[in-house]
């Protein structure tokens, strides 16, 4: 026989339903508490984390934008970057239309009114040996040394061609040197070694740099990168060529930056 009063059976009833929605209201608070925090703090290994990485330097802040020098072949109009042997910077070139690319080491552009391939032409060639005497050069390649004065001295001393007195530059933060390079009078280039006159090589067994004329001539500028030494030079094949276009090749050579 039961004894619990119905009074006794409402009281009973009505405290368990506010036991339910106490449990029910405690649920709901942790629940709506739980959600915003894992949201706001996302853990280290969440694909949100890694989109927030830093994107890569756009190409605008390249330190070198330009694209290297082609190897040979036409080249387009533009600024063009030329790597220094030992150096850890290339330097910039800045190449109108019309000229092309020869062993990845000079450019030069024709003169339509010349015969010669190229009538006025830049040389980038790393100078590693100078001959003793242009004209009888085989075996006499000697190693100037890597600073930009050996360079103006050894030059200077060579035989069959003649320098004029260097001056002193300055090509951005660099100091260098700037002298004209021609051909001596009264040389017999018919008598040379192979029949042409060396003026450098990057080896001791060959020539790099030659000239094929008694008239070319060739302004160069050498450049103390550092310990580093770099040698450009502006020239012509002979005296007759255009007066513009030996202007536009100066500018080229003024162009090169450091």
């Amino acid at each position: 026989m039961n004894s619990v009063t119905p009074l006794e059976k409402a009281r009973q009833r009505l405290r368990h339903l506010l036991a339910l929605v106490i449990v029910a209201l405690i649920g709901c608070l942790c629940g709506c508490q739980y959600e915003p925090d894992n949201v706001a703090l996302p853990s280290t290994s969440s694909p949100t984390m890694e989109a927030r990485t830093a994107p890569p330097l756009p190409d605008g802040n390249d330190p070198r934008p330009f694209p290297p020098l082609p190897e040979s072949g036409d080249i387009d109009a533009g600024a063009y970057f030329v790597p220094v042997v030992g150096h850890t910077e290339p330097f910039e070139i800045t190449v109108p239309d019309g000229w092309f690319a020869l062993d990845g080491g000079s450019l030069g552009k024709d003169d339509p009114d010349h015969p010669a391939e190229w009538a006025v032409y830049i040389t980038l060639l790393p100078v590693n040996y100078v001959a003793t005497d242009a004209c009888t050069w085989r075996g006499a390649l000697a190693d100037d040394g890597p600073s930009a004065e050996a360079f103006v001295d050894a030059m200077a001393a060579q035989s069959s061609t003649a320098s004029a007195p260097p001056v002193k530059v300055t090509v951005g933060n660099y100091s260098g040197f700037e002298f004209d390079h021609f051909v001596e009078a009264n040389v017999d280039m018919n008598a040379c070694d192979g029949g042409k006159l060396c003026i450098y090589s990057r080896h001791t067994q060959a020539c790099s740099r030659w000239y094929s004329t008694l008239g070319e001539r060739e302004t160069y500028r050498v450049v103390d990168l550092n310990g580093k030494r770099a040698v450009v030079a502006v020239g012509r094949i002979d005296e007759s060529i255009n007066p513009e276009l030996m202007r536009e090749a100066r500018a080229v050579f003024d162009s090169i930056v450091f």
